[in-house]
């Protein structure tokens, strides 16, 4: 296979491939590319479908795709205002101000941005630098990225047991080929990883691979566990939200729920999330694609060379940007944090302001979800009271007996089938929603009627 031309603008990668198999067996990858793919990390969900479908990328990631549709088709008027609606479409991540310094910008800069600060949402400016090489790792760093993107260090045991194993060390089956990766070909990988356990291949040796790949979905027919991430506290007494299920006795599922806005903030507040944060969820589940290789990359990469201890936690440990999170939020992650150094300069890196011992002011910012002073603490998106359907695959209408007529035919679901369930969803069934929400297309029924072998959650020590 020829050797793709090099670009400036994009990153070489050096790959050793197995010749018979058309297989790529690993990477090797410098300070450039590690710091791409743990960007993905960072990516709120929602970016990630709208990115896919922005480039004509075809891909389902469980439900995620048809909640987007949702909001898009839902009326401005149900939410609180159309910066809320902007929020969910288009979400930020805490570490944009980072990833502007990638060498491969998956966002491009020409976006717009809907929340600076003459809107009615201050967004954070950027505070990153690159003066000394790197985003999130050091400029010195090399490893080899496997083809499930496994993360190795060359000198390591593992590396050499990986060489033996792959049969990397036969000259004859294999040879070495340099690629010139653009951001087409990352987007690609992205989208390769949820679905492929060779994205590299898929990406590098296949020409027009996501199409093929973008039939797949999660449908699993198992049920669905997740782990709590190390560290993340939500209070036992949160208000749990109430939800009615409309089930259908014979085939044993959900047909729609009926809920208030409540629950529809939850899952809505999905596609805010950073993929780090949702992978930590779901280290233990079964998993379609190697995505979450990732996520487990960065725990384990050896400290020294990321850039410093607050480049890992924006890596390990995501966060939303201010006023993304909401009263009652039962997923337990936190917003970030951010400091005032001067007039135009922000800061969420403690170290920074330790380090020149100065007494740095939090910064507040208006959250679009409030309504000025009165309402501070504001409890979602959504104008409230409303009362909506959602569908098993988080399809989110109105309430609207015509819709529910509808989905009961599109089922085969007769009058005489159906019973009403009232369920509860607290900490542990809000992170059953969400694992089940990208690896599966039956979120309600996975969620609630599919009996875990263990306890959903691990319960903190």
């Amino acid at each position: 296979m020829a050797q793709e031309v090099s670009d400036a603008k994009n990153i070489s990668l050096k790959a050793l491939v197995d010749k018979g198999r058309n297989r790529v067996i690993f990477v090797e990858a410098d300070n450039d590319f590690i710091d791409v793919l743990f960007s993905f990390l960072t990516l709120p969900m929602g970016k990630i479908v709208r990115l896919a479908r922005d480039h004509s990328i075809a891909l389902e990631i469980g439900c995620m795709n048809k909640l987007y549709q949702s909001i898009e088709k839902l009326d401005v008027q149900v939410f609180k205002s159309n910066a809320c609606r902007d929020m969910l479409l288009l979400p930020h991540s805490a570490a944009n101000c980072h990833c502007k310094n990638l060498k491969l910008k998956i966002i491009d800069d020409a976006e717009p941005q809907r929340f600076d600060c003459s809107a009615t949402y201050s967004h954070p400016p950027g505070s990153g630098d690159s003066q000394d090489g790197g985003v999130f790792v050091k400029e010195r760093a090399r490893v080899i990225i496997t083809d499930d993107l496994q993360v190795i260090f060359p000198l390591s045991a593992a590396s050499i047991s990986l060489f033996t194993k792959l049969g990397a060390t036969n000259s004859n089956t294999t040879e070495e080929l340099t690629f010139s990766i653009g951001v087409e070909q990352v987007l690609n990988l992205i989208v390769s990883s949820f679905v492929s356990k060779t994205p590299l291949t898929e990406t590098l040796l296949k020409p027009n691979p996501v199409p093929k790949l973008g039939c797949v979905n999660f449908s699993q027919g198992k049920c669905i566990e997740s782990q709590m991430s190390a560290g993340a506290s939500i209070d036992e007494e949160t208000e749990k939200i109430s939800v009615k299920l409309i089930v259908s006795k014979s085939k044993n599922l959900v047909c729609y729920a009926e809920v208030r806005e409540d629950f529809v903030n939850l899952i809505f507040s999905f596609l805010t999330l950073p993929l780090g944060f949702i992978l930590k969820q779901m280290l233990d589940s079964p998993w379609k694609g190697c995505i979450d290789q990732l996520c487990k990359g960065v725990l384990d990469f050896d400290e020294q060379f990321f850039k410093s201890n607050y480049h890992k936690e924006l890596l390990c440990n995501s966060k939303l940007v201010p006023g993304f999170s909401y009263e009652n939020n039962l997923l337990g992650i936190e917003e970030a944090v951010y400091y005032k150094l001067s007039n135009r300069t922000y800061t969420a890196d403690t170290s920074i302001i330790s380090s020149a011992s100065l007494e740095a002011p939090k910064v507040q910012f208006l959250d679009p979800k409030s309504h000025g002073d009165k309402d501070r603490n504001a409890r979602g998106f959504l104008k409230e009271p409303a009362i909506f359907t959602v569908t098993d695959n988080l399809d989110v209408r109105p309430v609207s007996p015509i819709f529910q007529l509808s989905v009961l035919n599109y089922l085969k679901v007769h009058f005489t089938d159906i019973e009403y369930r009232t369920v509860h969803v607290g900490k542990n069934e809000a992170l059953r929603l969400l694992v089940a929400s990208v690896v599966s297309d039956s979120l309600l029924t996975n969620a609630f009627l599919r009996k875990p072998k263990e306890p959903l959650v691990k319960q903190e020590q």
